[in-house]
């Protein structure tokens, strides 16, 4: 091909890549369709993310997939009758140009494929969710809610709760809610009302609240009623504690963002989230790293049966540590955490008996701290009753990263280049690094990458919308 030619394919490929974007806004504006290209979310996509995602499809199949060849699947999704659903068209197109040589019956095939989305969802109330507490995973999960605003969003961010009320508070919240040193910038605009105490977000209205204890808010003073709290504070992990929200007049559930103590369950979403019962009002969505590991672990446990194993935890150093040497109250966390590396205990390990029961008793862990702010690294050592190899090991996790019931948990990479900045951003609880992968008969050990502040929060979103009813449906279902 010819240099002018080359230029030419891309011209094409970013004319309708842009031509796309303006539809898939519509899809989730006014339908509340998510549409992904084998997983990877193409909802506030650039033109560049959306030409990437249609390129990783050869990685994933062995088959290119053209944007002239998906686009008639987005025009076909904005005819059909569904609403509140994640469709991806990817895994559709690849399907139908299998069998078909033309575009003629894509409409037919589609309504076919997408039959069980038909009125999914629709009578559907919004609910209201306030964010107890701004820190990494608050803002993060603002952000996530915000992404969606739009008249079919179901998932309402009316509030967040804050301690203190210094003056120029707002303005500072707000400000960490535009930049992020990790994240980057917002998307999109954010003001700030110190009249009314708000801050206005893509159009989005958040009241900010300041209480001291999670007993003294009364949101129905906002017009939030019935509403979901999430606690991100780590201050209260028990029913005694939390229950405390449960005491504000407009709060009906609250979600923590932390492992729980005592007989709170502990969710990963993909998992156990169908543990949810409606009159659950106190639940855990677990840490970042047994979200990470959970899914990989019930995987390999499904096809090989683990009989013991070991997780140490490559976690990035959190607020919880020291900048520079002082004063702890935990064993070495008082030490600088941007100059070394802090072993430290985990509790991740046995906590997944919690989400899978079968592990119970079959794991221990461990946990390193490093001088990186964000994504980490489990690396799970198994012993395992049926034999096995690398190779086959990894097919059957790609398998499970393409087509199972924790695809959306789960991410595969084969890139022998990757590092730990390549994952910010990731909306996986895990990634599998196949190059990593050791395996020999009944002996396997897997390297497992996760946003540990990112990936968490879009794990943390499943288990609002399973506990506020608001759940989504995945399709094609292969």
């Amino acid at each position: 091909m010819s240099a002018d030619k080359h230029l030419q394919s891309w011209q094409e490929r970013f004319e309708m890549a842009e031509a796309m974007q303006p539809l898939l806004g519509k899809l989730y504006r006014n339908q509340g369709i998510e549409v992904v290209v084998y997983g990877k979310p193409l909802l506030n996509a650039s033109t560049i993310e959306i030409i990437k995602s249609h390129r990783l499809v050869r990685r994933h199949v062995g088959e290119k997939l053209r944007l002239r060849e998906s686009f008639p699947f987005v025009v076909a999704l904005s005819k059909l009758a569904i609403k509140h659903c994640k469709v991806d068209i990817g895994k559709l197109a690849i399907n139908y140009w299998r069998d078909n040589k033309d575009a003629s019956g894509i409409e037919a095939y589609m309504a076919k494929e997408l039959s069980e989305a038909i009125n999914h969802g629709d009578d559907t109330p919004a609910r209201d969710v306030v964010l107890y507490g701004f820190g990494r995973i608050g803002r993060l999960l603002a952000r996530l809610l915000i992404e969606r605003t739009g008249k079919s969003n179901k998932l309402r961010l009316r509030a967040i709760v804050l301690r203190g009320g210094k003056k120029g508070d707002l303005e500072k919240r707000a400000s960490l809610l535009r930049r992020d040193s990790v994240h980057g910038p917002f998307n999109g605009s954010v003001e700030v009302d110190e009249e009314n105490n708000a801050i206005i977000a893509n159009g989005t209205y958040i009241q900010i609240i300041y209480s001291n204890s999670p007993d003294e808010v009364d949101y129905t003073q906002y017009d939030i009623n019935d509403a979901l709290i999430v606690d991100n504070t780590g201050i209260w992990k028990d029913e005694a504690g939390l229950g405390l929200h449960l005491k504000s007049p407009g709060a009906s559930k609250v979600l923590l963002t932390a492992p729980a103590k005592g007989a709170i369950k502990n969710i990963v979403y993909g998992v156990n989230e169908n543990d949810i019962l409606d009159e659950d009002t106190i639940v855990s969505a677990a840490s970042c790293t047994t979200n990470a590991i959970t899914p990989v672990l019930k995987a390999v446990n499904d096809k090989y049966a683990i009989e013991n194993g070991h997780v140490e935890t490559i976690h990035s150093y959190t607020n919880d540590q020291n900048l520079i040497d002082n004063y702890h109250s935990a064993d070495r966390r008082g030490r600088s955490a941007p100059l070394n590396m802090v072993i430290t205990e985990t509790g991740a390990a046995k906590a997944v008996a919690k989400a899978l029961p079968v592990l119970a008793g079959k794991l221990t862990g461990n946990a390193i701290r490093v001088p990186t702010p964000n994504v980490s690294m489990a690396i799970i050592s198994l012993n395992l009753q049926t034999e096995t190899n690398r190779d086959e090991l990894n097919e059957y996790l790609k398998d499970v990263a393409l087509q199972s019931g924790l695809q959306n948990q789960i991410d595969f990479t084969e890139s022998t280049e990757i590092v730990s900045s390549d994952l910010v951003g990731s909306r996986y609880a895990g990634v599998v690094d196949s190059q990593a992968t050791i395996a020999d008969g009944k002996r396997a050990i897997l390297y497992v990458w996760y946003d540990n502040e990112f990936g968490y929060s879009c794990q943390v979103v499943g288990v609002m919308q399973k506990m506020l009813g608001l759940t989504t449906l995945s399709l094609p279902n292969s």
